[in-house]
């Protein structure tokens, strides 16, 4: 009923010009002959009211030529208008249900309301008489043109569709990408931003992030920590284990599932060394990590185990002719 209304009124209008028109074309052929017999300022006026009876003898005779014409385009335009607004809202409501990102819902509501009243203007110009065949070439060209020139820009803004569609992670996630790491503070059509752990501000173009390997630390919600704990090749190896498992016993952050590994992992060169490996939550992982280091340095020490270090012994070896010259001198 809206539409009709619209319609309805459209073509009221455009009548009343028609017969605004008419009147005055009709007026202006009834009193040319009368005003040519006049002089001075009545032979001004007598042209002017020729120019003006030829003006809208034209538009009259154009108007009644190419109304049905008009009307059939106006008719085009606001249909077609009316319904890319129902069809790009449905989209929406539709986007907005299946649960995508609220940044991408409003922009793919533009994109498609903006290119269907594109083929709409057009469809009302091919109605009109226009050559519609060189308006899509010309914009066709124009595409093309565009492209080439935001290339790298193009390409930026197809991996932030993506990245907006699929969600390998989202604000708040620790992440690492195109070679560095950082919380995500912001994901952008364009960009990402992310803020590393020396609270450095980083923005990373979509086209590299997609480009690469994504690590996602956070989106799981669990982290293993992996520490080495070495002892003497002298201790006693189940009690060194005892110790250490005693320590993370007494660790409330650490998780019961998965299962705590406490494992011989290595016989190196002045060292047993232990893989310890405890399950922790994301957002504990620096926290637990850097108190189980200091913690089982020290369960170690009270224990009367040794962690041992690296240390060089240099030996010199001389010959019995070098011997005797250097206690000789």
């Amino acid at each position: 009923m809206r539409i009709a209304r619209q319609v309805v009124g459209q073509v009221s209008r455009l009548a009343f010009v028609l017969v605004l028109l008419g009147s005055g074309a009709a007026f202006g052929a009834a009193s040319a002959p009368a005003g040519a017999t006049g002089g001075g300022s009545g032979g001004t006026s007598v042209l002017v009211s020729g120019s003006v009876h030829e003006l809208m003898s034209r538009i009259y005779v154009m108007l009644a030529q190419y109304g049905m014409n008009i009307i059939g385009a106006l008719v085009i335009f606001l249909v077609g208008r009316w319904m890319a607004k129902i069809v790009s809202s449905l989209l929406g409501k539709a986007l907005t249900r299946a649960k995508v990102d609220p940044t991408l819902v409003p922009f793919i509501d533009n994109l498609a309301y903006t290119a269907m009243l594109i083929f709409v203007i057009i469809a009302a110009l091919a109605e009109v008489g226009v050559q519609t065949a060189s308006v899509v070439a010309v914009l066709g060209a124009a595409g093309l043109a565009v492209g080439l020139a935001l290339q790298g820009s193009l390409a930026n803004f197809a991996s932030g569709v993506l990245l907006l569609v699929f969600k390998p992670f989202r604000v708040g996630d620790f992440v690492e990408i195109s070679g560095v790491k950082g919380t995500v503070q912001a994901i952008h059509v364009f960009n990402t931003v992310l803020n590393d752990p020396d609270n450095i501000r980083i923005i990373v173009p979509n086209g590299q992030v997609t480009s690469g390997n994504i690590l996602n630390y956070t989106i799981n919600g669990t982290r293993r920590i992996d520490l080495t704990v070495s002892v003497s090749y002298d201790d006693d190896l189940k009690k060194a284990k005892r110790v250490i498992e005693s320590v993370l016993a007494a660790e409330p952050r650490i998780l019961p599932n998965p299962a705590i590994v406490v494992a011989v992992k290595e016989m190196a060169d002045s060292s047993m060394d232990f893989a310890v490996r405890p399950w922790v939550k994301a957002d504990d992982y620096w926290p637990v990590y850097f108190d189980l280091t200091e913690k089982l340095k020290t369960a170690l020490e009270e224990s009367g185990l040794t962690i041992p270090f690296t240390t060089q012994e240099i030996v010199v070896k001389t010959d019995a002719a070098a011997t005797s010259l250097l206690k000789s001198a």
